[in-house]
């Protein structure tokens, strides 16, 4: 603080703002800290306040006062950071910049890997632990540890736990609901591994608006494989074969989309004049790299890191939930379904 006669004084404290903002310090602290139970007016005049004041917090000092460290483990079983990557930018967009650091380990699917993580982190005094799956399966718990803990992708098998994962069968039901309204009706289903519960769940969606529609796929059912291109070509040359009219295909990922494209173009079928393809995942460097570009399902891999990352907050003023929360998918509609887009 300027004292106007061109000298400097002591720093401007917490303290300072709260009084000239006449709120208790508890309450400034969580007004400018972004934190729950602060009314919307008293969190305005509080930063404006701060900002007038010039005011810049000891980050150190307000972590030791309130018993936290500022951070948040973050561990993956994502090998490709497919699914982390996204999760980790939605939790921080939530955390707020610079107000929260997110320490990031890979556990490689190695339960020992997973331990030797999950004690470091809490060596270094983390204020929460998100546990992100490679796959929507249900996994066992982590140990319990001293503080909150949230699953993300793959849920918990304890119903006690909080897990937010994405709704895979809505989003089966998506895709094909789209490719009806685009008049298809002799869809075929190439879908990924059946040991996999996205893998069923996107079939059950695809089922379940297919039935409504009074419709069948073409086969009957569909066919499983590996979540590869390379099964892709390969059913894809299958359902022609059996069946010359199909008219739309639903992919079980882009992966697996990118293969049929390849062989649809190799066998001079157009897309998505001749055969509308849909996918799952939107994994941009994927879809939009295709040709043309994908039409896919996005999993909204951000929004379940956000809803993750607003968890440990609620948990860290005493707010605790429990269950398994399915979020919303979005179908991002692009060439291979819908000439034009």
């Amino acid at each position: 603080m300027d004292d106007g006669d061109g000298t400097r004084s002591r720093k401007v404290t917490l303290k300072d703002v709260a009084q000239l903002a006449g709120v208790s310090v508890a309450t400034a602290s969580k007004a400018l800290n972004g934190r729950a139970n602060v009314h919307p007016d008293t969190r305005r005049r509080v930063v404006e306040t701060a900002e007038r004041l010039a005011f810049t917090p000891n980050t150190l000092a307000q972590n030791l006062l309130s018993g936290q460290s500022g951070t948040v483990g973050l561990v993956t079983n994502d090998l490709e950071g497919r699914f982390s990557i996204p999760i980790l930018m939605g939790a921080e967009d939530a955390f707020g910049a610079g107000k929260t650091s997110i320490f990031l380990c890979d556990a490689r699917e190695d339960p020992i890997r997973e331990s030797y993580h999950l004690q470091a982190l809490l060596g270094r005094r983390v204020d929460g632990l998100i546990i992100v799956g490679s796959r929507t399966d249900p996994r066992p718990p982590v140990p319990d540890v001293p503080v909150p803990v949230v699953y993300v992708y793959a849920p918990s098998e304890n119903p006690a736990d909080l897990s937010f994962v994405p709704d895979n069968v809505g989003a089966g039901r998506q895709a094909a609901e789209h490719l009806i309204t685009l008049g298809r009706r002799r869809i075929a289903h190439i879908a990924g591994d059946p040991t996999y519960a996205a893998a069923r769940d996107r079939v059950q969606g695809v089922d379940e608006a297919m039935a409504a529609a009074g419709l069948e796929l073409v086969d009957g059912h569909a066919a499983h494989g590996t979540w590869s291109e390379s099964w892709g070509r390969a059913a894809t040359r299958t359902v022609l074969d059996r069946s010359p009219d199909v008219d739309a295909i639903v992919c079980g990922s882009d992966q697996i989309a990118r293969g049929v494209l390849d062989t649809l173009r190799d066998l001079g079928r157009d897309v998505p004049r001749d055969v509308s393809v849909v996918s799952f995942d939107n994994w941009e460097i994927l879809a939009t790299g295709a040709r043309p570009q994908l039409t896919s399902v996005d999993m909204s891999f951000e929004r379940l890191g956000r809803r993750a990352a607003q968890a440990i907050f609620d948990a860290m003023d005493g707010k605790t939930a429990s269950g398994v929360h399915t979020e919303p998918c979005r179908l991002v509609v692009r060439g291979s379904s819908l000439e034009g887009a």
